[in-house]
């Protein structure tokens, strides 16, 4: 303009162009903000993601390694051994001639902690996980009898233990004892048997009676139907085949729960029903040469789920065709969790058998 006037347009322009500059900073520092925040969010969760993950597999495997606690005033300890191939983790107490005490499903070493002080006062007590069950490692296979029983002479052997031992089992933990004193006779000075029917010598009509025998062996879905259910479905079993099912508290299914329900512990559960028809061919060529050494075989009384009480004792009329001096006695008021119902009947007998 003539009269010297500055025009108002290009000045103008720059506030505008000014002001979209910083909006446009603004803007893009807060997207980056946002951005980081919620990278730096990811991390966290990430980090706390594992730390739980980390946390869940120390509560799952504890480092048991030496560990002492008392039953009774009678000290046992925690200890673990590297033996065909897996980690086995076994509780050992006491001082004399050793006992072998194995147990049976659902259930771990933990299940024979009313017998193991009475015991360890004349007895070095030697309690092992199972392969596969409670703190012992969890492989894929080897759930049949001969592999379960090397895996217990290997730990004898590795403990030095070079006189005979009396060998107790529960339940699943029968076949593995069974298999052990058949392959190891001049190892085992007594073989004592709680109820357990052996596969390829079941009583007639004993499958009808157990459903879960079959259920078990089917693959893969009992996993998936009991994930997150453990408690309830393993405790209708200490409920169901219980003559007084108070024996089994609930701070104690705590105890077997949290081991059945860590991964792959119901599957390892599992994996021995599934073996049955291998133990059953093995179970026949072991039988071509009965066991010699002395037995006993303690039976329930009663098992409300299947029917109350039952005719005769299935463990006895079953081992009878694989040994040939076998005693077998029915012991009262009590149902199939014999070591929990009854112990103090279970001390006693043991102790009488043991000093015939």
């Amino acid at each position: 303009m003539s009269d010297g006037t500055k025009p108002i347009v290009p000045s103008s322009l720059s506030i505008i162009i000014a002001f979209f500059l910083v909006v446009a900073t603004s803007i893009s520092l807060i997207v980056i903000g946002s951005n980081q925040s919620q990278f730096t969010m990811a991390q966290q969760q990430q980090q706390q993601s594992q730390a739980n993950q980390t946390y869940s597999v120390l509560k799952q495997q504890p480092n048991l390694l030496g560990t002492s606690f008392d039953i009774d005033n009678m000290t046992f300890s925690h200890h673990t051994a590297s033996v065909n191939g897996i980690q086995m983790h076994y509780v050992i107490g006491g001082n004399g001639d050793p006992v072998v005490l194995l147990h049976g499903w659902p259930q771990t070493w933990y299940e024979w902690r009313h017998v193991m002080p009475a015991l360890a006062r004349n007895y070095t007590v030697i309690v092992p996980d199972l392969r596969g069950l409670g703190d012992s490692s969890k492989p894929i296979d080897g759930y049949d009898g001969n592999t379960t029983a090397e895996d217990i002479y290997q730990l004898i052997s590795q403990l030095g233990l070079s006189q005979k031992i009396y060998l107790v089992a529960h339940d699943i933990g029968v076949q593995t004892a069974y298999s052990y004193a058949a392959a190891h006779p001049n190892n085992v000075s007594k073989l004592v048997i709680m109820e357990f029917a052996f596969p390829g010598f079941l009583p007639p009509g004993f499958e009808s009676l157990v459903w879960w025998f079959g259920f078990h062996q089917t693959r893969d879905i009992p996993e998936a139907l009991t994930a997150g259910k453990e408690r309830e479905y393993i405790s209708w079993f200490y409920r169901g085949l219980a003559y007084n099912p108070e024996a089994i508290t609930e701070t104690d299914i705590d105890e077997f729960v949290s081991h059945y329900s860590a991964p792959g512990g119901m599957r390892a559960g599992f994996e021995y029903y599934r073996a049955f028809p291998i133990d059953a061919e093995q179970n026949k060529v072991l039988s071509e040469t009965k066991l010699q050494i002395p037995v006993l075989v303690l039976g329930g009384d009663i098992y409300p789920a299947v029917g109350g009480d039952l005719p005769g004792n299935f463990a006895l009329s079953s081992m009878q065709t694989l040994a040939t001096n076998v005693t077998g006695i029915t012991v009262p008021l009590s149902g199939h969790w014999i070591p929990e119902e009854q112990p103090q009947f279970v001390i006693e007998q043991l102790a009488k058998f043991f000093s015939e």
